[in-house]
């Protein structure tokens, strides 16, 4: 949320520093009065205040920069398979691997290649 608050101070200030450079109207002067009432100065001190954090977040998180960040929700843990005896396990046939069938060659064709050496 802070991110987010950051994120829009310094897109209103970025917005006044064009209308500065462009029509040579300064938009919080004109809104609180004049630049060096108390108002004005506080939001210009918000405005560098939200470009400095999110300078700081885009350089600590190395160049990634997210307004928005979902919290992870915590995941219920699924209950424990139940345990099987030793045993069970040494005499049951194993599953991780799918049986291979074996490829024969004939003895013969090998003696073959043997001696066209």
């Amino acid at each position: 949320m802070i991110t987010f608050i950051a994120f829009l101070l310094t897109i209103i200030g970025c917005i006044n520093w064009l209308l500065i450079g462009m029509l040579q109207y300064d938009f919080i002067a004109g809104f609180f009065g004049f630049q060096a009432s108390i108002f004005s100065r506080i939001f210009y001190i918000l405005f560098g205040i939200a470009a400095l954090y999110l300078l700081l977040r885009v350089i600590i998180n190395k160049g990634t920069f997210k307004v928005f960040e979902r919290k992870k929700k915590k995941e219920k843990q699924a209950a424990p398979a139940p345990q099987q005896p030793a045993y069970a396990a040494a005499n049951a046939p194993s599953q991780e691997f799918p049986a291979q069938e074996k490829q024969e060659v004939p003895s013969d064709t090998l003696f073959d290649e043997h001696m066209k050496k």
